[in-house]
């Protein structure tokens, strides 16, 4: 069964401020970036990031997305998070999404631990009851204590990203999107965080990871895709 697919999937991004010659824009924004100049229907100057994409992932799929730095690995995760909008084309998804990107957003720093597990949740799309189901378990695994009840600014780094973690990975999920695979907090948390995220990934209907890591994406993945400027250089499925 389909659980995520994309037709034609394109994204630009507007460049602003730029009036010099256009072979000069055009060559400032492939080192820049590693996009393709591109022009929209107003003749305005744009980064086309993903390129015409059309792509099909079924259950039990474990997607890895490779290609240098500029060539739309992360762009892509977001337009699949929806953090983006594609320019056309069309995304479809059948499943709850799961972000690990940028797993502390939203999250305030003058708010206890506390209230930031309900900021974070109701960002994850969960309801107040269904937080208040699992806060017991979050507070646990993330295990800063007493901090819980004092403001994220009192907070270490290693603390911070504890809870973001305990957070994110407090549900079951069906779609799993991840930039690179995801390790933190301090080093005695490290060992049960992979366990955890690792039994969070087997359980997942579907998994999309971008990784420079190629024995990661060769060892976890079948199907490998290979993004170069924004555009589908390869799709292998093995």
């Amino acid at each position: 069964m389909t659980i995520l697919s994309a037709k034609n999937l394109t994204v630009d991004f507007p460049i602003y401020g730029m009036t010099q010659n256009r072979s000069i824009k055009k060559s400032f924004i492939n080192i820049a970036t590693g996009g393709i100049l591109a022009k929209d229907a107003s003749n305005k100057i744009s980064i086309r990031a993903l390129d015409d994409l059309t792509f099909e992932f079924k259950v039990g799929d474990r997607v890895g997305i490779t290609g240098n730095n500029g060539s739309g690995k992360s762009t892509l995760l977001k337009v699949l998070a929806g953090i983006y909008e594609p320019t056309y084309g069309h995304i479809k998804t059948n499943g709850r999404i799961t972000s690990m990107l940028g797993i502390t957003l939203g999250m305030d720093n003058d708010s206890t631990g506390f209230d930031n597990i309900f900021l974070r949740g109701r960002i994850m799309g969960l309801r107040k009851d269904q937080i208040e189901s699992i806060l017991d378990e979050i507070v646990d695994f993330a295990g800063i204590g007493d901090f819980i009840h004092l403001p994220l600014r009192s907070y270490s780094t290693g603390m911070l990203m504890r809870l973001a973690f305990a957070v994110a990975t407090s549900v079951e999920a069906e779609i799993i999107l991840m930039d690179e695979w995801l390790s933190v907090g301090d080093a005695d948390f490290v060992t049960k965080a992979k366990a955890r995220l690792s039994q969070m990934v087997e359980k997942a209907r579907l998994v999309v990871i971008a990784s420079h890591d190629h024995q990661l994406i060769e060892d976890q993945c079948n199907i490998i895709i290979n993004l170069q400027h924004g555009k589908l250089n390869s799709l292998i499925r093995k």
